[in-house]
């Protein structure tokens, strides 16, 4: 799964603010900047990832209620590449002609984007490999974009479970440039995706 884990490459975020939101592809940045794509179901803690990720609590809005992400959000970090937080996808509460303009932005921005470094996939660890799961990742193969894969709450799993849950992952995602299990709780797990991360903006 790509390259091992070596800590001496850890990305070090000194800087990350807010930059834009967009609901259309007309009012993205100039592709002049790298960008590190999150993606993944609605409520999978993309929003807690990000904070996480920068040491900001307040970065990217959390909410308990899933879809609330509906816009493509950019957080520029250390004044030299965007996180990209894009809408969560599978939620089925919101109608479908929202769910239809929310899957034609998302796969309109992969499809096309030029400056997309990589796009980090993340899964909930206790419901590994939904079927929108699955097609995001045959979505992105198709398309040869390189992506990985961040398995969120894993600490809620036992150790069984935890093994279960790499090897549906490993089998699914074959060509994944990483998996890497993450607890946004505990930090487990940051290191390792950082420097991950560092590698695409190198």
């Amino acid at each position: 799964m790509g390259t091992p884990f070596d800590c001496s490459f850890c990305m070090k975020i000194t800087s990350a603010a807010f930059h834009i939101s967009v609901s259309a592809l007309s009012g993205l940045p100039e592709e002049s900047t790298p960008e590190i794509v999150f993606a993944g179901r609605s409520n999978v803690g993309k929003s807690t990832l990000l904070n996480s990720l920068t040491g900001l609590k307040a970065l990217a809005k959390t909410s308990s209620t899933p879809g609330k992400t509906r816009l493509i959000n950019y957080f520029l970090i250390n004044q030299e590449f965007y996180f990209v937080d894009l809408p969560g996808y599978g939620y089925a509460a919101v109608g479908q002609e929202q769910k239809a303009a929310w899957g034609h932005l998302l796969s309109s921005y992969i499809e096309e984007r030029q400056s997309i470094s990589l796009v980090v996939l993340l899964f909930d660890s206790r419901h590994p490999a939904m079927e929108s799961d699955r097609a995001m990742i045959n979505f992105l193969e198709f398309h040869e974009r390189p992506y990985g894969i961040v398995l969120t709450k894993f600490d809620k799993l036992t150790q069984k479970e935890m093994a279960k849950t790499r090897r549906i992952m490993e089998s699914c995602a074959a060509k994944a440039k990483f998996i890497v299990n993450y607890s946004s709780f505990s930090g487990k797990g940051k290191s390792e995706l950082l420097a991950h991360l560092d590698h695409y903006i190198r």
